[in-house]
């Protein structure tokens, strides 16, 4: 028998219906917009509520409430629960009051609270994980209803029922649970700081094999006429992206899914588009720069095109055409060397951009190609080490949530008699 199986062994639960042991109360009423601009009082949003399995007093948002007016207040004890959500397996979301505060509270209103009697012996500490579980979750699920948008129904979801157990149990699974929490956050820490670590050790290693004594390794500007140019895309809008077709990099794609080099696209557009827009097509061997962005810092990154095919390239975007090697050239455009050449050139507004005069007054140390595909080899090296452990953090995060909710849920499955409704 295992550890869980002994805590819970011959333990006797009382199951209670919702509607018998506590009452609904609503959020805010009453409210205009501007009665949430300047607010003389404090309120738990939707999101605090969704985002939080016990309610955070440090992010509350504020609201205009009168001395007279007759709204709910938020107390101690109280299980949150947002009302509704576009797909019925996230409505009914709760966040249990599990500290108390000196001032009143209030609840957004589009969402609603229940407190349980005074005769009822439910510590908040286990309401937080009880009404989370996977249990509870798929009875409130139920009590949802909707096409676009699914709300839950207070009638239904008073006739749910629940685990009472004794206080002594609910302690017990409360310090289990309480445990695991945070030794899974702890994990997840540490993982973010190995991430962090690699990913200074890996920028350390990238900005110093790419500096060079000027004495000993010819420098030039990026647009010297010996050396390489920058050729603007064309422009082409989202909606002209399909599945197949011409490869192409939309300027957006290339701070969500380009990386150093790439061989392959996410988007492609119609052959007919190309000849009819006369769109340009960076070939093997160039190199795909952003040159707009929201921030300057977003600005300038390069991604080398090894792909067999040409791929077009957006208008915000230019490719450098140059007899260096492509991904010598896309590391250079990731190191602070060439960010700080480039940012005094960058136009800044709503939305940043550079232009070819711009990116070309960047110096670039031109070493020989041997030495250009030494560089380059160690780099891929440290850049794999690196993009494993990126895509393996959120995997081991994953592993270890499922891990933590097939604990809590386990604890949290009590033998049920029926009960007539």
């Amino acid at each position: 028998m295992s550890d869980l199986e002994k805590l819970l062994n011959g333990v006797e639960v009382d199951w209670k219906i919702l509607g018998d042991i506590s009452e609904i109360y609503g959020g805010l009423k009453g409210k205009s917009k501007d009665d949430f601009t300047d607010g003389n009082a404090k309120y738990v949003s939707y999101k605090n509520i969704f985002n939080n399995i016990e309610v955070n007093f440090e992010i509350l948002e504020s609201v205009k409430v009168g001395l007279n007016e007759n709204q709910y207040e938020v107390k101690y004890g109280d299980v949150l629960f947002t009302g509704s959500s576009e797909i019925a397996s996230e409505a009914g979301i709760s966040s249990a009051v599990t500290n108390k505060y000196a001032e009143k509270v209030f609840l957004n209103s589009f969402c609603f609270g229940l407190r349980f009697n005074s005769d009822i012996e439910l510590l908040p500490e286990f309401s937080k994980y009880l009404f989370r579980s996977q249990f509870m979750r798929n009875e409130i699920s139920k009590t949802a209803s909707g096409v676009t948008r699914f709300n839950v129904s207070k009638k239904r979801f008073k006739k749910l029922q629940i685990p009472v157990p004794s206080l002594k149990i609910q302690k017990e699974l409360v310090s289990v649970l309480d445990t695991f929490t945070e030794l899974t956050t702890e994990l997840k820490r540490e993982l973010q700081k190995e991430l962090t670590a690699r990913k200074k050790q890996y920028s350390y290693y990238r900005e110093n094999l790419l500096m060079f004594n000027e004495s000993e390794v010819k420098h030039l500007h990026m647009n010297d006429k010996s050396l390489g140019e920058f050729i603007r895309g064309k422009r082409f809008v989202k909606i002209d992206m399909i599945s197949e077709g011409v490869p192409c990099i939309h300027y957006g794609e290339m701070y969500t899914h380009y990386n150093t080099w790439a061989d392959k696209t996410k988007s492609f557009v119609s052959k007919d588009l190309v000849e009819n827009k006369n769109l340009r097509l960076a070939e093997k061997g160039d190199v795909v720069i952003v040159a707009a962005g929201e921030t300057i810092e977003d600005i300038g990154k390069g991604t080398a095109w090894l792909g067999e095919e040409g791929v077009v390239i957006h208008d915000a975007c230019f490719y450098y055409k140059s007899d260096l090697n492509p991904k010598y050239v896309a590391y250079f455009t990731r190191t602070r060397q060439f960010h700080d050449q480039i940012k005094k050139h960058i136009r800044t507004g709503k939305i940043s951009a550079i232009n070819a005069s711009g990116l070309g007054k960047a110096i670039i140390p031109v070493p020989s190609k041997e030495e250009q595909e030494r560089i380059v080899t160690i780099l891929d090296k440290l850049d794999i080490l690196t993009t494993s452990l990126i895509e393996g953090l959120p995997k081991e995060i994953e592993l270890r949530k499922k891990q933590y909710e097939y604990y809590r849920n386990k604890l949290l499955t009590f033998p049920k008699d029926a009960i007539k409704l």
